[in-house]
């Protein structure tokens, strides 16, 4: 069998802190991985977004900048859910700068745009990479025997893929 890309590569080296949770042991560690690596990168999508919202200059400044705080509104959510959810499988959350340097899957958000169509390129390059990383979450967390962390993932999932649309609807107008 070849090892899915989506698998956190490191193999697990947290203890798990007592818990009365069901899934067996070995679950529970994977998925804390698995999900503390999406916890980087909603981190990092949180901050680009952030970055966006700040920055963003032109004709369409005022849709994009709300549009922008709105993205950073859903990643903010998806970081705590993720959070949480590594609380509740016996884990730690690692949110701190330098867990997320290390673990985002984004590239680096480019500090110097300021045009509005720059922008929106950039968060949506982010967002798609993240929906990506979820949905390949969604399939490890079946494989290891927890539909509570599918779902949880699903229902992110579908919430990354619309603020993705919002997004890229102000690319795809015809002049």
């Amino acid at each position: 069998m070849t090892p899915n890309p989506g698998a956190p590569t490191m193999k697990s080296t947290t203890r798990l802190h007592p818990t009365k949770n069901p899934l067996p042991l070995a679950s529970r560690e994977k998925l804390v991985d698995l999900l503390n690596s999406r916890l980087a990168t909603a981190i990092d999508l949180q901050l680009q977004s952030k970055q966006a919202h700040w920055n963003v200059k032109g004709p369409s400044f005022i849709a994009l900048h709300e549009l922008f705080d709105q993205v950073a509104t859903m990643a903010t959510g998806n970081v705590d859910d993720l959070a949480e959810r590594i609380v509740q499988l016996g884990g730690s959350a690692h949110g701190t700068l330098q867990s997320v340097s290390a673990g985002t899957k984004l590239r680096p958000y480019p500090e110097a745009i300021s045009n509005g169509s720059d922008h929106v390129e950039a968060l949506g390059h982010a967002l798609a990479a993240f929906g990506t990383q979820i949905r390949e979450g969604i399939e490890l967390a079946d494989e290891y025997g927890d539909p509570a962390t599918a779902d949880q993932l699903t229902a992110m999932a579908e919430a990354v893929e619309k603020q993705l649309w919002f997004v890229e609807a102000h690319q795809q107008a015809k002049s």
